[in-house]
């Protein structure tokens, strides 16, 4: 049996057991409420005989007599008429009245008249007013004695007894029974269908799903959710977070973000905007990360029940990706290093073999001096790692195939070792490619020029371009994507929002100088700590 359907059977259950103790605690107090009233009925109706003039005058007098009342005489006189008057009137089961000795001087059976009553009239006697159901000679009845005192005053001289019939006190129970009934049934059905609504509701809201279903559901999304390297945000269709797994919350930099909207977390427009759209699926700087964030919708038959993001951490992946394409650009330098130098070694081997040997000893000379390959940038010297050399040179090869010079600075002042060359590399290709494309799309004289200076530990870079400049300032670091057939050493890239991730990871930063305008290009620098090589003892 299906979980919702016990509940609604237990619900119906419980249903019919509360309105069963509500309707026979309703029944007993409506019996006690009918007992009551009969009870007060027959008390005034007593009192009021009791008090009646005509009553005391002719109760005292018979209980003045010594004798025993004629039972003859009863029959015809005063009391008995008085008394069958007021059992009419009332629709009384009995109104009697007896003396002092308890003889019946009023009665509904005129042949129990001048006869002493089944019932004790003690307390009557008394002064005291008693309501009891008894049992006499007219059967069970709720019955009130009130003493009759006489005229002047004093002792009580006898009793008014007067009762109802039970069946006449239960007349109303019937009707009483029946609306309670209806209240009953009418309870017990708006409780089923309450209940069955509210079957309807949970079996809409969990999608069919079933308790028991929904156990194993949560221990599967924990086991494969938490146990992901990505973070996973569910959010519905009005935008509350559903589920937000720790790895997600660290990357986005929120905490406690299930039950409140995206818009409320604090995030940056542009995450809130990849987790409202299609996502960042080309990279996006959050923080000191570099994250692809892919979304879904979810659905369920026709139904949709939101979207869900993962969010990917490709930090490092995109550092190293960075780091290849600096690789590869050193890589090709190296090959038309070593292509020009075999071509160069081939000359020389040919003026020696024609006889030219002084023209072969210029050559050699002049190959000495200028290095075995002709980087085509200015300055070059001037940058004392040779790393970085090598890389400058193979970017000013990409650059002149593109139709800009590029140049290294007069300012450029390095004499020490690069330790970290692929942080440095990674920021000062980003950068030369964004000036180089600037300068490419500009007028002439297209030229970047690169200035390397070291300070202390850091290196301080500054690259300038006779591009366009850069209109917004804010906008050139803002995220953006990188389409997947962009080269990444000749194309944006991303530029320099991720230049600057990479810079401030160091503890440094890149920040744009001068933006430019229409007669002059743009400055961008950038300082990058902890990557030179102390120096050590005997080093000047």
């Amino acid at each position: 049996m299906r979980f919702a359907t016990r509940t609604l059977l237990v619900q119906i259950a419980t249903m019919v057991a509360v309105v069963a103790v509500c309707t026979a605690v309703f029944a007993w107090l409506g019996i006690q409420q009918l007992r009551a009233e009969a009870d007060s009925s027959a008390l005034n109706i007593a009192r009021s005989v009791a008090e009646a003039p005509q009553v005391r005058e002719l109760v005292a007098e018979y209980s003045a007599d010594p004798g025993t009342p004629d039972a003859v005489s009863l029959r015809d006189g005063a009391l008995e008429r008085y008394a069958q008057d007021v059992t009419a009137r009332t629709a009384g089961l009995f109104v009697v009245i007896t003396d002092d000795h308890g003889i019946r001087l009023a009665h509904p059976d005129p042949g129990r008249l001048g006869q002493v009553v089944s019932t004790s009239f003690a307390d009557a006697l008394a002064g005291r007013e008693v309501v009891t159901w008894e049992t006499g000679t007219l059967g069970e009845s709720a019955r009130a004695k009130v003493p009759i005192y006489p005229p002047g005053g004093g002792a009580p001289v006898g009793e008014v007894s007067v009762g109802f019939e039970r069946a006449s006190v239960f007349d109303e129970l019937p009707a009483l029974l029946i609306g309670i009934g209806v209240a009953v049934v009418v309870a017990v059905g708006l409780g089923v269908v309450v209940a069955l609504l509210m079957r309807r509701r949970l079996e809409r809201i969990t999608l069919g799903v079933q308790p028991e279903e929904l156990v194993a559901l949560v221990q599967t999304q924990t086991a494969v959710l938490e146990s992901a390297d990505e973070g996973v945000v569910a959010i519905d269709d009005a935008g509350v977070v559903r589920v937000c797994t720790a790895t997600a919350e660290t990357l986005l930099g929120v905490s406690e973000a299930v039950g409140r909207r995206v818009d409320e977390l604090g995030l940056a427009p542009s995450v809130v905007a990849a987790l409202a759209g299609a996502g960042a699926p080309n990279g996006m700087p959050l923080a000191d990360r570099v994250v692809f964030v892919d979304v879904r919708p979810v659905r369920r038959g026709a139904r949709a029940l939101g979207r869900v993001a993962v969010i990917r951490d490709r930090t490092d992946l995109v550092a190293l990706s960075d780091r290849l394409d600096s690789v590869r650009a050193l890589g090709d330098a190296l090959r038309v290093q070593r292509h020009e130098n075999a071509n160069r070694v081939h000359a020389a081997v040919g003026l020696l073999d024609a006889g030219r040997v002084d023209e072969a000893r210029a050559f050699l000379a002049d190959l000495v001096d200028r290095g075995s390959v002709d980087w085509a940038v200015p300055g070059l010297d001037l940058v004392g790692d040779a790393m970085l050399r090598s890389f400058l040179g193979a970017k000013g090869l990409a650059a002149r195939e593109r139709g800009v010079a590029l140049r290294v600075s007069d300012n450029t002042w390095l004499h020490r070792t690069v330790d970290e060359v692929e942080d440095v590399v990674a920021v000062l290709g980003n950068l030369v490619d964004n000036a180089v494309t600037a300068a490419a799309s500009g007028d002439e004289p297209r030229e970047v020029e690169v200035a390397v200076l070291g300070d202390g530990d850091a290196v301080v870079l500054t690259v300038a371009d006779t591009g366009g400049g850069i209109a917004d300032i804010d906008a050139a670091f803002a995220p953006r994507d990188r389409p997947d057939d962009v080269d990444a050493v000749h194309g944006l890239g991303v530029g320099l929002p991720l230049s600057r991730e990479f810079a401030r990871r160091r503890g440094g930063e890149v920040w744009i100088v001068d933006a430019g305008g229409a007669a002059r290009g743009a400055v961008v620098a950038a300082r990058l700590p902890g990557v030179l090589r102390l120096e050590t003892e005997g080093e000047t």
